[in-house]
Parts: structure tokens; sequence; C-alpha cells
């Protein structure tokens, strides 16, 4: 039994919405003695006449309705097909979870899903905060595809991989006397009242850095969990911090000065996903946008 190809298939719908060889040949832009001689070939492997010539039009022949019926079965399900990809493409009923730590959250991750967003306009993003000890589980128990984090997840189950080197930072309010100066050492910070996190939370273990290679006992006068409460509380004036240049990214912070410190000191941001997890186009092209935005972060105030 001789089968009939995808081309011929292509063909003869052609002629059937056309009507005339002429018509198919310009819907399916090729020439129309090839139209002509395909059709012909169709008919002749088939043994079924497909179309009656009538007044100069092409009409499906009364013994061949089956075929036709099949045909237009087979192009509703392309259509489908393409509209669901159309819908992909787009991100229409797809959703995205990953979660973020707090620093990255609070200005990178609304530059990176701002662009997410332009190339999926319709996807539904479920972005959590956590800190590194909440990460594990969010990623093993798959409640989210990765996680952007200020360290490192060591797990055998989890892998990181690095996509920003950034600065700690010393941040003042405004009219602070240290803020006259271009670079400030922690020397001048340690007689200030400090606010920060506490150094035994893996994130305030890295901002206090400096303090510890410098021989300074680090005292604060008051703590907060994330890098957003220390922002707030130095922006209103309860004293001056240490913090990574990403929490304080944005291009305009009124009531906040930013200034390198002497005693240099780097923070890395890492792409924290489940080993051997294949992840979305959603999601690697998400991390993509991070890794951008993490590294033009810097350029804002430096």
């Amino acid at each position: 039994m001789k089968e009939i190809t995808l081309r011929q298939v292509e063909v003869i719908r052609a002629v059937m919405l056309r009507g005339t060889i002429n018509g198919a040949a310009e819907l399916l832009g090729v020439s129309a003695p090839g139209i002509s001689r395909l059709v012909k070939h169709t008919e002749e492997t088939l043994g079924l006449r497909l179309f009656e010539r009538r007044a100069g039009l092409f009409v499906p022949s009364v013994e061949a309705g089956k075929v036709f019926d099949q045909i237009r079965e087979v192009y509703k399900g392309v259509e489908n097909l393409q509209s669901a990809i159309d819908s992909l493409k787009k991100g229409e009923e797809v959703q995205l979870s990953f979660a973020s730590a707090p620093s990255v959250a609070q200005f990178i991750a609304a530059r990176a899903l701002r662009t997410i967003r332009k190339r999926y306009p319709d996807l539904y993003i479920d972005l959590n905060i956590l800190k590194i000890e909440e990460t594990a589980d969010y990623l093993l128990l798959e409640r989210g595809e990765f996680v952007i984090m200020s360290s490192a997840v060591h797990n055998p189950g989890i892998q990181s991989e690095k996509l920003a080197h950034g600065r700690v930072v010393a941040i003042l309010p405004e009219g602070h006397p240290l803020a006259a100066q271009e670079v400030i050492s922690v020397h001048d910070l340690a007689k200030e009242e400090m606010v920060g996190i506490d150094p035994s939370d893996p994130y305030g273990r890295i901002i206090s850095r400096p303090f510890r290679e410098a021989g300074i006992d680090l005292r604060h006068t008051m703590r907060g969990r994330f890098a957003q409460t220390i922002v707030s509380l130095v922006r209103h004036g309860m004293g001056v911090a240490l913090i990574d240049e990403f929490s304080v990214a944005e291009v305009y912070m009124p009531g906040v000065v930013r200034r390198p410190i002497v005693e240099e000191t780097f923070i890395d941001i890492y792409a924290v996903t489940k080993k051997d997890r294949v992840l979305s186009n959603f999601a690697e092209y998400s991390i993509a946008q991070f890794r951008k935005e993490l590294n033009e972060a810097g350029k804002n105030w430096a």
C-alpha cells in the first residue's frame, strides 16, 4: 500500500483551500506546474481521484470525502500544536518558582524580573525570599528550580554556580562626618554606633570579616535579620554598617551614603540548584539575567 507524504497532504490542502492550482502555488510559494504534477502523481499513487474539475475550479471529489476530513483534522491538530508552542513561548499557563537571598531580592531581583517578564509576558512567577539554611530543603523538595544565594551550599544533592563577585561596602546616614571621606576604614567604623547582622549567621559572617581580619572586636548597638533592615536602620540615622554592594545597588538611595572600605572584602553570589535536575528554559534564562544584573550592579554608584 502506497503511503501519502506530508508534502502531498500540504499540497492537497492548499488546492482544497484555494480551489485552483495557481492559488495553491501562490499559497505555498512554489511553481504551479509543480503543484499540478504532484496532485496528479498523488492521485495515481493512491488510485483515487481527489478532485473534480468544475468551471476551472478543483472541487474535492465525493469518493475522497474521508481523505479530506482527515486532512482537516491533521491541520487542526497542527494549528493546536502551534498555538500551544506560541503560548509556551510567552509563558502562558506555566509557572516559574525560584528564591533569592534577601540581599539580592532588594534591587537586583526586580531588574532581572523586568527582563524576564518582557521575554515571557504571561509567565507566572513565584519568588520566595530565603536564608541560606532554608535553601537545601527548598531545592531538594523541588519547591522551586533555583535559588540565588550569597554563599555556596555544601550538600551532596546541591550544586552551586558562581554568578558574580562583589564588594562589601560601608553605608552611612547622609550628613555623617565619615561621609566626607572617599574611602573608609573599619577602624573608623568601629568608633561609631554599628548596626548589622549576627556574625554567626552565614551572611553576617561574610559582612563582618573585615573586622575579624583587622583584629577588631565588633560590637553592634542594634541588629537585624535581613540586609534590607540594616539599610533602613542606617537611613534613619540609627548607626553605620557594612553591607554587600548588591543590597545597595539602586542608583538613587536617599538618606544613605555608600563608600568603599580600605580593607577590601568580597562576596560571591551563586545560582544554587538541585544536582542533576534539568532546568526549564525559563529558569536558565532567568539565571542568565541575574548574572547580567549582578555584574552590572556596582556600576550604578561606583
